[in-house]
């Protein structure tokens, strides 16, 4: 078992690398962070009131360290795959450089412990909950005891550490969850792909194996009876090309079946993608109902539907029944919303649809998302083909 579980706790570690890597590279990494270091011109305007000369100076430098230990610091934090020991260097670095700067800005220097709440957030989660309710309380007893902050608790200050961090919890939590989806969603297209060539290789194997042991066979008895039966051996050479043609159609037949797109391999797929985004798969056990012809434009359905689950639902579970001509999608999410302006996604599924005679319908509720398509009855296909 660990012979095994090491590979796979290698490609999981591999695959959830990649996905940070995509959340968080370039300007990413620092646009949104460094947006909202404008709050530190409260700690600017406290040193221009609490000190001058090289003071003043030492205090404005002690800014900009602190906005670049923070610029680093934070996606280090909400990167699960990053070593620690860098952001924590650079998170008591913060905390030192906010002790510094109350010497220079008085308790104006207090506006970067709403920094420091946020790389604590970024970096343990629900664990920071005690670490925020300590910088809390510093925060709101400080001016009240530190001589020369005024003497008043400093609920404000206070109140604006709390609700920032609260804030940036739900914040983080949604990059966690982006991350970790793009990283299943990855890992199923892997395995995927990884399954398709397994099949590939299995079905090609199958479908040579005999027809070439035919023509080697028929091959080498040809060319033992040129030499004593001439007519007889032609006869075995046409027999060999008879079956390569034969062979090289149903080989050709195959590999277009391959990219055609089934609904028992988009269940297969929705399954695994919805169990990885930890929403409920409810799925038909057999597809034997559905008529042969809707079969692939019910795995669009499948495909655009789960799809949008995943992305917009915020579901528990989805739900998915099929019938002869029909099939609906069904969530328990965010059904409020759907009343809104549809998307590209499906507009390009209803034109697919309208190619096979079916119609889609949408619909959202207070109890989630409803999505049904229909492909006309066969009488009426036929009825309107012989028109």
């Amino acid at each position: 078992m660990n012979a095994v579980a090491g590979p796979v706790a290698d490609e999981e570690h591999s695959t959830l690398v990649e996905a940070s890597q995509h959340w968080g590279v370039g300007w990413r990494r620092y646009f949104f962070p460094a947006f909202w270091l404008v709050y530190l011109g409260q700690a600017v305007d406290g040193v221009a009131k609490h000190s001058t000369g090289a003071a003043a100076v030492a205090g404005y430098v002690i800014v900009v360290a602190f906005a670049a230990a923070y610029l680093v610091a934070l996606p280090l934090g909400w990167d699960p795959t990053c070593g620690r020991r860098l952001f924590w260097a650079l998170y008591a670095t913060a905390i030192g450089l906010t002790v510094a700067e109350s010497f220079f800005a008085g308790s104006d220097a207090l506006v970067f412990c709403v920094y420091v709440a946020v790389l604590t957030v970024a970096a343990c989660g629900r664990s920071a909950i005690p670490i925020v309710l300590v910088i809390t309380a510093a925060c709101v007893l400080a001016p009240r005891f530190v001589p020369g902050w005024g003497h008043r608790f400093g609920w404000n200050i206070g109140l604006t550490v709390f609700l920032v961090a609260f804030a940036m919890f739900g914040f983080f939590m949604i990059i966690r969850n982006n991350i970790a989806l793009t990283a299943a969603r990855a890992e199923v297209a892997r395995l995927a792909a990884e399954n398709e060539r397994t099949r590939i290789a299995r079905d090609l194997h199958d479908l040579l194996g005999h027809s070439l042991t035919t023509i080697t066979v028929k091959a080498g008895l040809a060319r033992r009876l040129s030499a004593i039966d001439p007519d007889r051996a032609a006869g075995e050479i046409a027999a060999v090309e008879q079956l390569a043609r034969r062979t090289l159609g149903e080989v050709r037949a195959a590999v277009a079946g391959y990219r055609d797109l089934t609904l028992t391999g988009e269940l297969a797929s929705a399954h695994e993608v919805l169990r990885a985004s930890g929403i409920e798969a409810r799925l038909p056990g057999a597809v034997d109902a559905v008529d042969p012809d809707a079969v692939e434009p019910f795995g669009w359905v499948v495909r655009e539907a789960v799809t949008n689950v995943v992305r917009h639902s915020r579901a528990t579970s989805c739900t998915v029944t099929v019938g002869p001509r029909w099939i609906e999608i069904t969530d328990d999410g965010r059904g409020s919303g759907a009343t809104g302006r549809p998307g590209s996604g499906l507009a390009g599924l209803r034109e697919r649809l309208a190619h096979f005679g079916g119609t889609l319908h949408a619909s959202g509720s207070a109890r989630g998302w409803t999505l049904r398509a229909e492909l006309a009855p066969v009488a009426t296909e036929r009825a309107r083909v012989d028109a």
